[in-house]
């Protein structure tokens, strides 16, 4: 029932903010609710209060004692939905899958895959040396097991 209803007020919020999205949503045994949110033009702290006091003010403590906490992604974490891949088209991200990992500019992002681009450094096809060529790749989410955007400074 509680867990229903914080579902319920969580989505009801969302529904009222288009340009916010859940990532992570996980009530513990002792009523600690951890929402993780993020946000097409990223997410602020009136971003986390909202959604916070959305849930909080619609919940009664003399009926159940809980703990609530909202929070954003941090610049740090993996990509996991592919709304989170589409606001990051331009950046660089480091994608790892199961054989390889490839670090690039995130050029596109559609529902099903994500096109990676990057410059390698391969040896000529006649002679000695190497050459500086422009690599792409479409990679499905499936076969990605996480990718970060890389943070540069």
């Amino acid at each position: 029932m509680f867990v229903t209803t914080v579902k319920d007020l969580l989505e009801e919020a969302l529904l009222e903010r288009k340009d916010l999205f859940l990532i992570d949503f996980s009530i513990s045994g002792e009523n600690l609710i951890n929402i993780i949110i993020d946000g097409d033009n990223g997410v602020k702290v009136e971003d986390c209060m909202y959604l916070s006091r959305a849930i909080e003010h619609n919940l009664d403590r003399e009926e159940q004692d809980f703990s609530l906490e909202v929070a954003s992604a941090g610049a740090a974490s993996p990509l996991k939905l592919p709304r989170q891949y589409k606001k990051n088209i331009g950046r660089v991200l480091e994608v790892k899958m199961q054989t390889e990992t490839i670090e690039g500019e995130l050029t596109n992002a559609s529902d099903e895959a994500i096109d990676v681009e990057w410059k390698a450094r391969e040896p000529k096809p006649v002679g000695k040396g190497k050459v500086t060529v422009q690599k792409k790749r479409n990679i499905a989410y499936n076969d990605i097991v996480e990718a970060k955007v890389m943070i540069k400074f």
